[in-house]
């Protein structure tokens, strides 16, 4: 913002003195020339008179001597002839005398008693202003006089102006990017502390506020505003941190207490009443769930962190080692397919939930000797693909909705599972999407921002992470949670 707030101060600067200097440049020249062309023609109109009387009273041998000590002042160039055109006289050693000037456009005007003032160029190309003047005395003409000047010295006189004008400007223009760019910083300096403030607020810690002492009042006016407003919310945040962590500990208790009491009811209950008492206790383990359910998405929400490199391959296998047990049980195989992806960008921990999350959606709809595949793509893809009973189109646009459970499904899920896996990939910058799986199934599909492999860095030797397979010996068909 300094760049661009000092890019138009200098824009503006630089428009105001181009309407002023140059204008006031144009005029100058026209003034130069202007002048020039007044002081030629009255100069040639003086030598006319002289050189007419001389004509007139026979003294054509002064001639010479009038247009060469003129010429050797003032760097002109004068030519005088007679009544019929004849050169008498011309002040350029290499001129001759007795040449006819008359055919020439200037010279038979002077002969007909009308002078000439025009700017043209001399016989080597040089611009001169040319003043033609006849030696006229009354009606009666004796002759013309030619004084041609050269605007050599009246452009230096031009370019030294436009050159004091631009030097004025640069000068004009070096003081104004000093007096902006002080202007600016000190306009800038609140607004880059507040974004530094922003980006330590969306870390999770204001550890240092925006500046409100310095920059303009409405500046300084918005860091006090924001830093009341980050302050309102650390405060709110910690005080609904302090109190899911209590409800945690205060709702473990109760939940324990009710259902070890209604498991004690059993002895004394009718045998026709058992089969309440255990869907009883079974919504209290699911309310049980519920709550560390939400307590987790609490936490994972207030918690803001940034991604780090993360290495898949080895999170897939590793939570496949550690599943494999329960999938034994229930008869379900664990696949590890497609080639290492590496590294990619991911909050720490979330790959680790993520995975566990999906593993144990698809092991409850999993139906015994069927095959969780967990395909790696390139480009940071992870799919874990099921062979149970899938999705609708319309279950899948809610999949991701917090308690939703599936119209057609019986199990004790909460609802929360994958809510969670879908914040743990957003807070990645990835993302997850539900397809149908080939023949049956449901296809998790996440994708994550890759990390681009240094050439230097070498995987490290180890396990690999080919096709694993585990076999199990018994299944539990539940639903999605």
């Amino acid at each position: 913002m300094t760049r661009r707030l000092l890019l138009s101060y200098l824009a503006l600067a630089v428009f105001v003195l181009a309407g002023l200097e140059i204008p006031l440049g144009y005029i100058y020249a026209r003034g130069e020339t202007s002048r020039a062309s007044q002081s030629v023609e009255r100069d040639a109109s003086m030598l006319a008179e002289v050189t007419e009387e001389n004509i007139e009273k026979g003294q054509l041998d002064a001639l010479p001597d009038v247009v060469g000590d003129y010429a050797t002042r003032t760097g002109g160039h004068v030519v005088v002839t007679d009544k019929q055109g004849i050169v008498l006289a011309d002040s350029d050693p290499a001129g001759r005398t007795g040449v006819s000037l008359a055919a020439q456009p200037d010279i038979a005007r002077a002969l007909h008693n009308q002078p000439t003032v025009a700017t043209t160029t001399d016989g080597v190309g040089r611009d001169v202003l040319s003043a033609t003047m006849p030696g006229s005395s009354g009606t009666t003409i004796r002759g013309a006089l030619r004084l041609t000047y050269p605007l050599d010295q009246v452009s230096t006189r031009v370019h030294r102006i436009w050159a004091a004008l631009a030097l004025a400007g640069a000068c004009i223009l070096a003081a104004v990017a000093l007096v902006a760019f002080s202007l600016a910083r000190w306009i800038t300096r609140p607004l880059r502390t507040l974004e530094a403030a922003t980006t330590q607020l969306a870390d999770g810690h204001l550890a240092h506020p925006p500046d409100a002492t310095t920059g303009p009042p409405e500046l300084r006016r918005l860091a006090a505003s924001f830093t009341h407003t980050a302050t309102r919310l650390q405060h709110l945040l910690e005080a609904q941190q302090a109190f899911a962590s209590e409800a945690s500990h205060q709702l473990k208790t109760p939940l324990t207490a009710l259902r070890l009491r209604l498991e004690n009811f059993e002895p004394y209950l009718d045998p026709r009443a058992h089969g309440s008492l255990e869907e009883a206790v079974g919504e209290v383990e699911r309310l049980g769930r519920m709550v560390q359910g939400l307590l987790a998405l609490g936490r994972l929400e207030n918690a803001a962190t940034t991604p780090e490199p993360v290495d898949l391959d080895a999170v897939v296998a590793e939570r496949v080692a550690m599943w494999e047990s329960l999938a034994a049980e229930q008869y379900v195989a664990l696949d590890i397919a497609g080639p290492p992806v590496g590294h990619v960008w991911a909050i720490p921990g979330a790959l680790e939930q993520i995975i566990d999350n999906l593993l144990a959606n698809a092991l409850r709809v999993s139906p015994p000797s069927t095959t969780i595949t967990l395909q790696r793509a390139p480009g940071g893809e992870l799919h874990v693909v099921d062979q149970g009973p899938g999705m609708s189109d319309a279950d899948r646009e809610r999949a991701f909705d917090r308690f939703w459970r599936s119209s057609d499904s019986h199990h004790d899920g909460t609802g929360l599972g994958l809510p969670i896996v879908r914040h743990l990939v957003d807070v990645s910058g990835g993302t997850i999407t539900l397809h149908p799986a080939p023949g049956t199934g449901l296809d998790a599909r996440i994708r994550l921002r890759p990390v681009p492999a240094r050439p230097s860095e070498v995987p490290p030797r180890g396990e690999d992470f080919g096709t694993r397979r585990t076999r199990g010996r018994r299944t539990q068909a539940v639903g999605r949670g």
